[in-house]
């Protein structure tokens, strides 16, 4: 029997939630995803040292900004990672931007812009946004320029309905964060069948499949094998090297959980305004607190990189 790897493969397109090259040709991923986090980690891998040294001596020749030299190191990892799958590279606005319209739109301008001078198309690359209200406003005129954009951190409902109205290209719904969440405030043991973070992302499909919603959902930040499994079927699934290589080695059955053509249930479709979805949000403890930690942690791990280009350029 195939590995359940390769029985997810024909039913959810799989995405490397990697920065680490040699992680993504081993399980020959159709996308893959980056954020702070993960370049950070990556950038301080010697097998990535002149990936590194590039943006530094760019930077020095120019007199660039730490920013800029940051930017111009997530450009260089996700050009290289173009080079390896097939489909999408997902690229990351910064954090500290997350509730300024304007200042995202303008970065995800010119980090289209630098894979463009590269000979990498826009419509080899997305743009990670956070799921703000503000975050959703710049993926609606990024989209009228051609450039799609990843709407991550979403933890309700609520994000997605006001993703698809802004018809978002794709949606990174969290499961593993969820569950974290529920398992500190409850103190409860969930299997995958009851894992809120699982239920949260079915309902969004169900949302998207019954109204014909285009816009991809992808789930993202997985915990173990098990929510991995509840979920397969999804449009895709960003999955971290140690757990696609959990699943290689993994000869069971997979059965379909999610089929498009037969979506759970779904409430109607609705159309939230800026007061409505505040208010929604707000209502939901949970995603309130998780969509407020992920923004702090990436702005953290991006200062932490930033420090590290600092740290290089003097």
């Amino acid at each position: 029997m195939p590995s359940k790897l390769d029985q997810l493969k024909a039913m959810t397109t799989i995405v490397a939630d990697t920065g680490d090259m040699e992680s993504i040709r081993a399980f020959a991923p159709t996308d893959c995803t980056t954020n702070p986090t993960l370049i950070l980690k990556a950038a301080q891998m010697e097998a990535y040292g002149a990936l590194v040294d590039e943006a530094i001596q760019w930077g020095r020749k120019r007199g660039a900004p730490v920013g800029a030299v940051t930017d111009r190191l997530a450009v260089n990892f996700g050009a290289e990672l173009t080079r390896i799958v097939p489909g999408r590279v997902s690229t990351e606005v910064d954090a500290d931007l997350s509730f300024d319209v304007m200042g995202m739109v303008e970065k995800a301008s010119a980090l289209i812009a630098d894979y463009e001078s590269r000979g990498v198309q826009r419509d080899r690359v997305l743009i990670k946004l956070a799921s703000t209200w503000e975050g959703v406003r710049a993926a609606e005129i990024l989209r009228k320029d051609g450039v799609d954009c990843n709407m991550t951190l979403i933890f309700s409902l609520a994000q997605a309905m006001i993703c698809a109205d802004a018809g978002a290209f794709l949606i990174s719904p969290f499961v593993g964060r969820i569950l974290d969440w529920n398992v500190k405030n409850t103190g409860k043991t969930y299997t995958a069948e009851t894992d809120p973070g699982v239920l949260s992302v079915r309902a969004i499909h169900a949302y998207y499949k019954t109204h014909g919603v285009e816009t991809v959902v992808m789930g993202a930040s997985f915990r173990n094998t098990g929510e991995i499994e509840a979920l397969a079927g999804c449009d895709r699934l960003t999955i971290a090297p140690a757990l696609l290589d959990a699943l290689s080695k993994d000869e069971g059955g997979l059965p379909r959980a999610l089929d498009p053509a037969r979506p759970q249930a779904a409430p109607a479709r609705q159309t939230l305004d800026e007061k409505g979805f505040r208010y929604a949000l707000n209502a939901d403890a949970m995603a309130t607190e998780k969509l407020a930690e992920g923004i702090r942690l990436f702005a953290k791990d991006l200062a932490e990189l930033r420090d590290l280009v600092g740290r290089r350029l003097a």
